[in-house]
């Protein structure tokens, strides 16, 4: 059956790399995944970043059930009154910092960028963005626009155009921001980029030189968000508060969701000039939504975002006294969202190749093939993260 499946998979699934994973998932739960052969995988990984709270969550799965039960789509996005998005989207603007309480739900991350985009352009009336070497924001036409990395944008040029790139974590450079500039988009830390943490100033440095000439300021926290760094969200590390809000990944609860939150005036620009200025069919979808707020609630009642911060400084020290062995040479984080720093590519694929041995799913970054990025479930148990540790251990020889 397996060796059927992986066939088929190659055959008809679009391959988007020459050497896939190619585990042949059975299951999912917590931070387990079992293979058709009924062996154990510990995912270090959360599903890319989407499963904080865990793999099939039996309150996210009973949300599932009753709202299936009650209803799947009706109407195409912000027409009719649906209880599971007016809920997530109140108790979001809730826990979001002033003045971010408008939230339009979309599908993905990417397509949150795009209308983030979007919005900022037809909000300040100006045409230029500025983003990041190295950021990441997805591959729709618009996200890979400002996406930083140039090995990626080659094939599909031209994309959108004014668009300039400045190196990150530079406060110098910020003095290119100027009043052409529609909006700045920007990862708190870059996780595709290789874990890549700012210092303290330069978030705030940010936030200021975007006030001071008119730009909107969109924080890209499709990782980052829902506990991932020890905080809600990462912003809170900085104290700085963006003008958009760009969300995904763990916000559906482990299905297809996502959104962009801004305050009333600038969210407002999409009602008018014209009407229905920004819209989708399945954005913000029920069963999405309503996987999403019971994902949240768990995540805040359990208080995993303390979790998470306790956790992964326990792990980080542990992982970082092993500097030096298999051409380690640094870690770095913040909660749970780790990286290990490897001296080449070739350390970094052999140590991966280890870890795969040991049944751990962890990989490295798709813009800097020396750095392993760890994410793993928020609900990561103790002997969990003690096997992790463990094998982790063993693959670097």
């Amino acid at each position: 059956m397996s060796a059927d499946l992986s066939a088929l998979f190659r055959r008809h699934l679009c391959q988007t790399s020459a050497m896939p994973m190619g585990l042949v998932v059975h299951s999912a739960r917590g931070s387990i995944l079992r293979d058709a052969d009924g062996n154990a995988w510990l995912d270090l990984l959360a599903g890319m970043g989407v499963a904080n709270i865990g793999h099939g969550h039996p309150e996210v799965l009973a949300a599932l059930r009753a709202q299936a039960e009650r209803h799947l789509h009706v109407m195409v996005y912000g027409e009719l009154v649906q209880e599971a998005q007016v809920r997530l989207a109140a108790r979001l603007a809730a826990l979001c910092p002033p003045p971010l309480d408008v939230v339009y739900f979309t599908n993905s991350g990417a397509e949150a960028v795009d209308g983030a985009l979007k919005t900022a352009r037809k909000h300040t009336g100006r045409r230029r963005f500025v983003a990041f070497e190295n950021g990441f924001h997805g591959d729709t036409w618009g996200a890979l626009s400002v996406g930083g990395n140039p090995a990626y944008r080659a094939p599909f040029e031209p994309l959108l155009p004014e668009i300039v790139f400045l190196p990150f974590d530079d406060p110098g450079a910020l003095e290119a921001i100027d009043t052409t500039v529609a909006a700045v988009i920007v990862e708190p830390i870059q996780a595709e980029g290789g874990v890549r943490i700012p210092a303290p100033s330069f978030l705030p440095a940010l936030r200021a030189r975007c006030s001071a000439v008119g730009a909107l300021l969109v924080f890209d926290e499709v990782v980052t968000a829902f506990g991932r760094t020890g905080r809600l969200f990462a912003a809170e590390h900085w104290g700085v508060v963006p003008d958009l809000l760009v969300l995904a990944k763990a916000l559906g609860g482990g299905l297809p969701l996502g959104a962009f939150v801004g305050s009333a005036e600038v969210m407002a620009t999409l009602a008018h000039d014209p009407p229905l200025a920004h819209v989708t069919t399945f954005g913000g979808h029920p069963l999405s939504c309503a996987a999403g707020l019971a994902a949240l609630e768990v995540l805040l009642r359990e208080r995993l975002a303390e979790r998470a911060a306790i956790l992964g400084a326990t792990m980080r020290a542990q992982l970082a006294a092993c500097i030096g062995r298999g051409d380690l040479v640094d870690v770095r984080g913040a909660g749970l969202l780790l990286g290990l720093e490897f001296a080449s590519p070739a350390a970094c694929a052999r140590f991966v190749a280890r870890a795969w041995e040991r049944r751990l799913i962890l990989n490295w970054t798709l813009h800097r093939d020396t750095t392993v990025r760890l994410a793993p479930p928020l609900v990561l148990g103790e002997d969990e993260a003690a096997r992790a540790l463990e094998g982790l251990d063993a693959a670097l020889g």
